[in-house]
């Protein structure tokens, strides 16, 4: 997992905050965008909707408002494209964050792991050096050797 990787400032997450802030910074250009041209058109169309006596005007201003309202759609699926990257975007970015998470309890769960095994080796020299003590106090007690059974001559064969 990239343990070290972080080394000195750099590495992949000051390149990951890198590419996101250049990505935010694309997203909100692309919905200023977009916006502008909505409401540019709209504006178009609100100022082209005076009625004319002459016919050939209100027909050129039709086709205007037409291709005005078809310019305000295009902003608007633009836009709704983007609200799906921008939820993609924070769902995969949920997993990321999840991922790190996971990654740090992994290390904490290492890191006790290790603690433990010390313990449990130091726990076990301890009673290993307890056994040898309590041995040797045994071996050499008055009560080992009065309770021995003795072996005579006479029951050997």
């Amino acid at each position: 997992m990239n343990k070290g990787a972080n080394v000195g400032g750099g590495g992949p997450t000051a390149a990951a905050a890198a590419a996101a802030a250049q990505k935010q910074k694309s997203l909100l250009q692309r919905v200023d965008a977009d916006i502008g041209n909505i409401v540019d058109n709209y504006g178009f169309i609100v100022n082209a909707a005076r009625v004319n006596d002459p016919p050939v005007r209100n027909s050129q201003e039709a086709f205007m408002m037409e291709m005005r309202a078809s310019r305000m759609v295009h902003a608007a699926d633009s836009l709704l494209k983007l609200v799906s990257e921008l939820k993609q975007t924070a769902m995969f970015s949920g997993f990321a964050s999840l991922n790190d998470h996971v990654e740090q309890r992994t290390d904490e769960f290492t890191e006790q792991a290790e603690k433990t095994e010390c313990m449990l080796s130091r726990i076990g020299e301890e009673a290993a050096a307890s056994l040898k003590e309590l041995e040797s106090h045994y071996y050499s007690s008055a009560e080992r050797t009065s309770s021995l059974p003795s072996y005579s001559q006479e029951t050997m064969p």
